[in-house]
C-alpha cells in the first residue's frame, strides 16, 4: 500500500474529503478522534498580521491551508508571508497590464481578470523573507512548494506554460481532474450565480 493509498484509507474512516493528501482537514479529524476534542483553530494557529490579511480575502475552506503551509515552513527554518489573496478582476487587469500596456515592466502573470484562481478566493502567493529583506528569488521556494504540495495544495512552480513558484492554490473536489481553463470557467459560473466553489 503506497502513502496516498493508505491516506485514503484513514480518510475514509474518519469520514472526510478522501483526496489521499494529509490537509488540515485530516490532521483536525486525527486530532479529534485520537483525543476526542473538536480540533478548533487556536490562536497560535495565527500568522503574523501581514499573511492574516492576506488569507482573511480566501474563501474558507483555503485559509487554514495557507496557515499550514505558513507553519510548515518556519518548522524548516524558512519565513515565509502570504502576500496575496483574492484580486478583483480590476486588480487582475491592471496587473495582466504590467510588460504589455504599461512600459518598462515585467510580464507577472498570463491571467486576465476573470481567469485567474485568485479572482476566485482559492489562491493566493506568499514570499520568503529573511528578517526584514523580501527574496523575490530563492531556493527556498522550491522547498515551500514541496511543503506546499505535501498539504495538498497546488503549487505554480510546477506549472509549464508560467513558471510561478510564490503561488499555492486549493483546487475543489469537483475540478481535480478538470482542465486548469474548464476549471475557470466553472469558477467564473459560480462566482457569477453566487454558488459556492466548493460545493
Amino acid at each position: 500500500m503506497n502513502f496516498t493509498t493508505s491516506i485514503e484509507t484513514i480518510q475514509k474512516q474518519l469520514g472526510v474529503t478522501v483526496d489521499g493528501k494529509a490537509g488540515p482537514e485530516t490532521w483536525n479529524a486525527i486530532i479529534q478522534k485520537v483525543s476526542g476534542a473538536v480540533a478548533a483553530p487556536a490562536a497560535s494557529d495565527r500568522v503574523d498580521d501581514r499573511s492574516e490579511h492576506n488569507i482573511a480575502t480566501l474563501l474558507l475552506p483555503v485559509q487554514p491551508y495557507a496557515r499550514a503551509l505558513v507553519h510548515a515552513a518556519q518548522a524548516v527554518g524558512i519565513e515565509i508571508k502570504v502576500i496575496s489573496g483574492t484580486r478583483s478582476y480590476a486588480e487582475q487587469d491592471a496587473l495582466y497590464a504590467k510588460g504589455r500596456t504599461i512600459p518598462n515592466t515585467d510580464k507577472v502573470t498570463n491571467a486576465k481578470g476573470g481567469y485567474s484562481n485568485h479572482n476566485f478566493g482559492i489562491a493566493f502567493d506568499i514570499g520568503v523573507f529573511e528578517g526584514t529583506a523580501y527574496l523575490s528569488q530563492s531556493a527556498k521556494y522550491k522547498a515551500v512548494g514541496a511543503l506546499g504540495m505535501q498539504l495538498g495544495l497546488s503549487w505554480g512552480g510546477t506549472w509549464q506554460t508560467f513558471h510561478d513558484e510564490p503561488h499555492f492554490e486549493l483546487k475543489p473536489l469537483w475540478a481535480t481532474t478538470m482542465p486548469e481553463t474548464k476549471m475557470v470557467d466553472e469558477l467564473r459560473r459560480r462566482k457569477d450565480a453566487g454558488t459556492d466553489a466548493f460545493a
